[in-house]
């Protein structure tokens, strides 16, 4: 049965098995599924735990392979690739009922930031609405969502990881992980010619569409809290294949860049 599990830390309290791997519990989500950004987040912090604690997570790139089940725990086995001077390269295979439903490989660096040039290009959109002046729009009780109306094939939320204690850096970091893969689906989708024409409601999208998140990609920038509201600020870049992309900037309250996220989706009509 799936765990009564209501706040992020308890949901990253892996069991360690030996050997590096781990045991993960989820709670419902309303569609049923295990939500990908869980098993991102929770194979972060899998792979976290197997590197030196002067390292953090720097990018990461993942293949959703099979949808989770709540009801079932999930396996994660980490593979330590490379230990190098300033780099260390972890792969983590997700795996429920000896099955992969997810492939992740990710890689550390050494703290360079006070030895090296920080150039931001990337600027946060100017006179957006804050978020505590927008209506909650939460589907559960861990992630806290708050909406900005765009256009353009465009999709921004102000996003929050409620309830954590911990502002350790890789905790940090697998707050991000979760929180990523919230809202590129919604901007890769709305460049489907028949995405026009729905009212705005998850149940008049999934009537009409069959989908799933395909890869995901992070590339950390620059230390956050997440924590904390963020700006998810997402473009979609047109449907190919029944293959829809979405890429996106997530700002801190103050404008700094965070970190760059990039998410394929399969998008097909129902039939």
């Amino acid at each position: 049965m799936a765990s009564d599990i209501r706040d992020f830390e308890t949901l990253m309290a892996l069991e360690a098995r030996g050997g590096d791997a781990f045991i993960g519990r989820s709670p419902s989500y309303p569609w049923g599924r295990v939500y990908g950004g869980q098993v991102v987040a929770q194979a972060l912090r899998a792979a976290s735990a197997t590197v030196a604690p002067d390292r953090f997570v720097h990018s990461l790139h993942a293949y959703f392979i099979r949808g989770g089940d709540s009801n079932l725990p999930i396996h994660y086995a980490v593979t330590r690739v490379r230990d190098g001077g300033s780099f260390a390269t972890r792969e983590v295979i997700a795996s429920q009922s000896s099955l992969p439903i997810m492939q992740l490989s990710a890689s550390f660096q050494v703290d360079e930031s006070a030895v090296e040039a920080d150039v931001q290009e990337a600027l946060m959109p100017r006179d957006l609405p804050r978020p505590e002046s927008l209506p909650a729009l939460d589907w559960g009780p861990i992630l806290e969502r708050r909406k900005i109306e765009l256009k353009n094939a465009r999709a921004a939320y102000w996003l929050r990881v409620a309830g954590m204690k911990s502002t350790d850096r890789a905790m940090q970091a697998c707050a991000l992980a979760f929180a990523s893969d919230d809202i590129p689906t919604e901007a890769a989708n709305q460049s489907h010619p028949l995405r026009a024409g729905l009212p705005d409601t998850e149940t008049a999208y999934f009537t009409t569409f069959v989908g799933a998140s395909l890869d995901h990609s992070i590339w950390f920038h620059r230390p956050g809290r997440y924590d904390e509201f963020v700006l998810h600020d997402f473009q979609g870049f047109g449907v190919a294949g029944a293959r829809g992309l979405g890429i996106g900037r997530i700002y801190a309250q103050d404008g700094v860049h965070l970190a760059t996220v990039a998410q394929e989706i399969l998008i097909r009509k129902r039939r």
